[in-house]
């Protein structure tokens, strides 16, 4: 069932989706070659202590830590721990935060130092789509104008939407129905409802869509090697346009 938000709600959401882009600008200005991943979960932990908020990972299925981190041909669910970030990667930071009984959930992927063309393609295709994707969430549309704008704008790009995980919809639970996918998927789904809340979070490949699952039973990789991007932000619909909780 499809969970429809009152303004007050949306409000604690709100405020979820400020420490989210809190955090998320600290966590930027701390990626850089030789710092261990496992490092920025310990300071994820010690922020969202001070601010009075929860991560929504930490715990949830058994996930140990309190942010996802996924480097270049990781897609998703990445744990931190001893890796080395280096030159030339790319990083993404997957965040949920629990507030009030809340959550806001988002992610960026950032380059460290110089990196390739073709990173710098697929982060910008990412990101561009994810944009495409919230223009697309309307009082009145569908669910699949979110999907096909999404996947529409990454493959006149060359690249190819992972679709063996989607968005969702996101506030009291950290995942609520609906799933939204990334990519069409025969017909135009739910009506779009005033005070739905989603995260929207397309994740995409250089390379083939499909993936695999590494040995920890976490980390998802692209089956082909190839590298990932992941952008996402949590919304709320209100009236024409949909409104980014998770804005930076």
């Amino acid at each position: 069932m499809v969970i429809i938000k009152s303004l007050e709600e949306i409000a604690i959401m709100r405020q979820c989706g400020k420490i989210w882009a809190t955090l998320m600008r600290k966590l930027k200005k701390e990626i850089y070659a030789g710092r261990k991943t496992q490092e920025l979960d310990i300071m994820v932990s010690r922020e969202l202590e001070e601010l009075g908020a929860k991560a929504s990972f930490k715990g949830y299925q058994g996930f140990p830590c309190h942010l996802c981190i996924s480097v270049n041909s990781e897609v998703v669910h990445g744990i931190p721990g001893e890796r080395i970030l280096r030159e030339g990667d790319i990083v993404s930071l997957d965040l949920g935060v629990k507030y009030k009984g809340f959550h806001a959930d988002g992610a960026i992927t950032v380059g460290i130092g110089e990196i390739s063309p073709q990173a710098k393609e697929l982060m910008a295709a990412t990101q561009g789509s994810l944009q495409a994707g919230i223009a697309a969430a309307k009082c009145g549309g569908h669910l699949g104008d979110i999907s096909t704008a999404i996947q529409s704008y990454v493959e006149l790009r060359g690249f190819s939407v992972i679709r063996e995980y989607t968005g969702h919809g996101v506030g009291r639970a950290l995942h609520e129905a609906p799933q939204v996918p990334n990519f069409s998927f025969g017909g135009r789904g739910i009506l779009l409802q005033k005070g739905m809340t989603l995260a929207i979070e397309p994740m995409v490949t250089a390379g083939d869509w499909h993936t695999k699952l590494a040995p920890n039973q976490w980390t998802v990789l692209t089956a082909d090697g190839s590298l990932s991007a992941h952008f996402e932000h949590s919304i709320a619909i209100i009236d024409s346009e949909a409104e980014i909780l998770t804005q930076l």
